[in-house]
């Protein structure tokens, strides 16, 4: 053997005088070895600094070693920092990760129909993506595990669900600008591209509404508005908002790239952040820090590593009952909140 070439399992069983069958069941930890062979294989093994193939490997044992992410958008900062997670998570436990970014309802419905397949992937984490009664049928008619990351649907109960508990995240925000002193609160959502059904920014408005009426405080539809999102959109949004005869003293934003459009909405127009305008994000992405932005956190590496934990043990247990993982959210308060003038 050359020195510079890497060593493979024939090189191993001519230095430990066994047949390749030999040395593939030690490697594959067949307990129908006898010890005294074993320790001959693994000292070959040892001698030759030999690295088992992953891709190897899993054939051997009918796996792929790969795990497939279908995951909407995922330049976006919540969806980057998941799948930060994801990756340290299945590199550290031997599996590489095949992305499937989905920006469009027929990539979805094709990744959805396609992906869960015993020969490309050993299984599936879905993001965002709230699936369909048919989808789900197809989903449990396939043997690959899915693992449903941030999707509220009831849907996803039959599988292992990593969730987010978004409406509690709104009201925590809401409640805190209640707490300031602040009646006049504005919200901006984003309306999903069409065809998307997300869950995060209607749970976050719930949580909106639900903080008001507990405070006896109305929901005023000119104090609502929607748009796609973006830093830009929410801009206008804002600035829309912020023209009224009676403008809100504060904002929350259902996402921190919003909140970010409603601060350059406040620069605009010459108010003050926080003297003139509150204004609150959610999910604490980088940028939120460096801001100073008041949000809401979510744990967004840790449903990414989560979700790789799930899914090895359900590889590992094909028959447990689902489980349903809930992270916790908190209210980061920084300086763009402060009681109303």
């Amino acid at each position: 053997m050359l020195a510079h070439m890497r060593p493979t399992i024939k090189d191993i069983a001519e230095r430990a005088g066994v047949g390749l069958g030999t040395v593939s069941r030690v490697l594959n930890d067949n307990p129908r070895v006898s010890e005294t062979t074993r320790e001959k294989v693994m000292g070959a093994v040892r001698d030759l600094n030999y690295v088992p193939s992953l891709a190897a490997r899993g054939l051997s044992l009918g796996k792929t070693q790969s795990i497939a992410v279908i995951a909407p958008f995922f330049t976006r900062s919540v969806f980057v920092e998941r799948l930060h997670g994801i990756e340290e998570t299945t590199s550290a436990n031997g599996y590489d990760v095949v992305i499937y970014n989905v920006d469009a309802t027929e990539k979805r419905d094709r990744y959805f129909r396609t992906v869960p397949d015993p020969r490309r992937v050993d299984g599936v984490i879905v993001i965002s993506l709230p699936p369909s009664a048919p989808d789900v049928a197809h989903f449990q008619r396939s043997s690959v595990p899915i693992v449903f990351v941030d999707v509220g649907s009831p849907l996803c109960e039959p599988f292992d669900r990593i969730v987010i508990n978004d409406v509690e995240g709104g009201r925590m925000a809401t409640q805190h600008l209640i707490d300031l002193g602040h009646r006049r609160i504005g919200y901006i959502g984003d309306i999903p591209q069409a065809g998307f059904n997300f869950t995060a920014g209607e749970d976050r408005f719930e949580g909106y509404r639900r903080a008001l009426a507990g405070a006896g405080v109305a929901v005023h539809p000119e104090y609502h508005l929607d748009g796609r999102f973006g830093r830009e959109v929410a801009r206008t949004l804002a600035r829309r908002m912020l023209g009224l005869a009676e403008r809100p003293t504060a904002i929350f934003a259902s996402n921190d790239t919003q909140a970010l459009g409603v601060l350059e909405a406040a620069r605009d127009l010459g108010l003050d952040v926080p003297g003139d305008l509150s204004v609150v994000g959610y999910d604490d992405i980088e940028m939120a820090d460096f801001l100073g932005l008041t949000t809401v956190r979510q744990l967004l590496f840790e449903s990414g590593r989560r979700s790789v934990e799930a899914l090895l043990r359900r590889l590992g247990e094909p028959e447990g009952a689902p489980i349903c993982d809930s992270l916790p959210v908190e209210l980061i308060v920084r300086r763009t909140t402060a009681p109303p003038r």
